[in-house]
């Protein structure tokens, strides 16, 4: 089983970026997909989440309006677009997977992925 994220890279600020966190040997249909970012020398923050049965979504106040969680069921990959970036989102972005958790950076997730790096610049 694998969550492989790419996307990541620098950007200047109002700039975008998509992200995605493709799974390998794990069907989806039963799991929250969550985004979780961790700048240096903080705490893992919870960014936004999906859940693949309902497609309900869930946003962190900070990046409401401004990313996007969406999937893609041909190939099993969650995207998060971002748009209007600012400084403060440059952190390592990582996708999770868990059949009950989803914005609980605490939990213990079945799966995470590597991370990306996201640098914004002002």
């Amino acid at each position: 089983v694998q969550l492989v994220e790419s996307g990541g890279g620098l950007v200047q600020a109002g700039g975008s970026l998509r992200l995605s966190c493709a799974a390998s040997g794990l069907f989806l249909s039963n799991y929250y997909m969550s985004w979780f970012r961790q700048a240096p020398g903080k705490a893992r923050d919870f960014v936004a989440a999906f859940t693949w049965s309902s497609g309900r979504t869930y946003y962190a106040d900070s990046v409401k309006g401004r990313f996007t969680i969406s999937r893609d069921n041909a190939t099993n990959t969650v995207h998060l677009q971002m748009i209007g970036l600012k400084p403060e989102d440059t952190a390592v972005y990582y996708c999770a997977a868990d059949r009950r958790c989803w914005s609980n950076p605490l939990c213990t997730y079945d799966y995470w992925g590597q991370g990306t790096q996201v640098t914004v610049s002002s």
